[in-house]
């Protein structure tokens, strides 16, 4: 399954990075994520580790995940390493309103959670929860 959602943020993509950068602090700006965990003593940078308590309605989760790209104010990689599996991206463009912040995952679901059938079921839920935590991101960025 292939997500991809993207906004529009008023501010420089080094103050969306400062927002983004500090990986524990996603829980702020992404309603699904419950908690982080870092399960490596380094906490930023390409070969960081960390596992994502993630509540979606009654399904809860722990995503482990390693960041596999690190490219300050341009780029941040993940790699799902738990129950689903896949890479996800987010990219900052410069634009003229700021920063053109894109959200990619390309995400396996196993057998149990319905392989491509759930993952299809899935899509729509995980696309409206992720464009919702973008506006939060956005609301934190600009408001930084």
């Amino acid at each position: 399954m292939r997500i991809r959602v993207g906004i529009t943020i008023a501010a420089a993509p080094v103050d969306v990075w400062r927002v983004i950068e500090p990986v524990e602090r996603h829980v702020d700006w992404m309603a699904d994520a419950e908690s982080i965990r870092f399960t490596t003593t380094q906490t930023r940078g390409v070969g960081t580790a960390f596992d994502c308590v993630t509540r979606i309605g009654p399904f809860r989760t722990t995503d482990r995940m390693a960041i596999v790209e690190w490219n300050p104010t341009v780029a941040m990689g993940i790699e799902h390493r738990g129950v689903v599996t896949g890479r996800g991206r987010f990219t900052l463009y410069p634009a003229r309103e700021g920063t053109r912040f894109t959200w990619e995952e390309q995400l396996t679901f196993p057998w149990w959670m319905g392989g491509p059938a759930g993952a299809f079921l899935a899509r729509p839920v995980l696309r409206a929860i992720w464009r919702r935590n973008l506006r939060r991101l956005k609301a934190t960025a600009e408001g930084s």
